[in-house]
């Protein structure tokens, strides 16, 4: 995967967050949020509902995923993010987006985390 010259589609957490808000009850229907960092860094600390497809397996898996729904793409700062947002964009995805500063801006702003192994399902596409 290589970075390419065109600006990045970038939203903040701040965003995110309204997004996630916006979709209320129905979670299925609202924008995904793709976390693209190892299995470790996801135990470590995550956004609750996100979706785990780090990016060793991205290339052979981006397909399972929507094409119709928005998506957020979110990892440990935001570079790894920002690659697999333009990968995602040259491969027909329309409504993609870097999430600026990753889970470190997520925490910074103080934004709730999950943390410790997830759960049965957990990190999974709805």
């Amino acid at each position: 995967m290589t970075m390419s010259r065109d600006p990045v589609p970038t939203v903040s957490v701040g965003d995110v967050v309204a997004a996630r808000d916006a979709a209320g009850t129905a979670p299925a229907a609202g924008p995904i949020l793709l976390d693209v960092r190892n299995p470790d860094e996801f135990i470590e600390v995550r956004v609750s509902g996100a979706l785990l497809m780090p990016m060793p397996v991205f290339t052979a898996r981006f397909r399972e995923l929507p094409v119709d729904r928005p998506i957020h793409v979110i990892c440990a700062s935001g570079s790894r993010s920002a690659m697999v947002t333009q990968f995602l964009i040259a491969n027909g995805y329309a409504d993609v987006s870097n999430v600026a500063g990753g889970m470190i801006a997520w925490l910074r702003a103080g934004y709730p985390a999950v943390r410790g192994r997830p759960a049965e399902g957990e990190g999974e596409l709805l």
